[in-house]
């Protein structure tokens, strides 16, 4: 079970990192204003997001990998909680309110700890 959600944690964060690349807007819309360099974050972003994906897959990384990856979410946390409670991000993105806050948000703490279950030793 646990080598199966790796593969797939892998796949996910390599995923959307490269979707940060191919629809950077996409990600600027939930860029919280007050944050400086809109598009170099969300490059940034994306390019932690696959080389975090990809240290996932072996051992040896797995464990500063996942560390990673519970760093990035949080740092990330703000974007969600700006989609969460404006109401403009959400009409652009076409993401209900309940959505963006009653799903979204807590589904960051579950990536937290599948994340934080992998830094752990096998």
């Amino acid at each position: 079970m646990k080598r199966l959600t790796i593969i797939i944690m892998s796949l996910f964060y390599m995923g959307a990192g490269v979707s940060h690349f191919l629809n950077p807007d996409w990600f600027m819309l939930i860029m919280p204003p007050s944050l400086p360099w809109h598009l170099e974050l969300v490059y940034l972003s994306g390019f932690v997001e696959i080389v975090l994906g990809a240290l996932l897959l072996w051992k040896k990384t797995r464990r500063m990998a996942a560390w990673g990856i519970i760093l990035l979410l949080i740092a990330v946390y703000p974007a969600n909680i700006y989609l969460a409670f404006n109401e403009a991000p959400q009409q652009a993105l076409g993401v209900s309110a309940f959505m963006a806050s009653w799903v979204r948000l807590p589904l960051q703490f579950l990536f937290i700890g599948l994340a934080y279950w992998h830094s752990r030793e096998d």
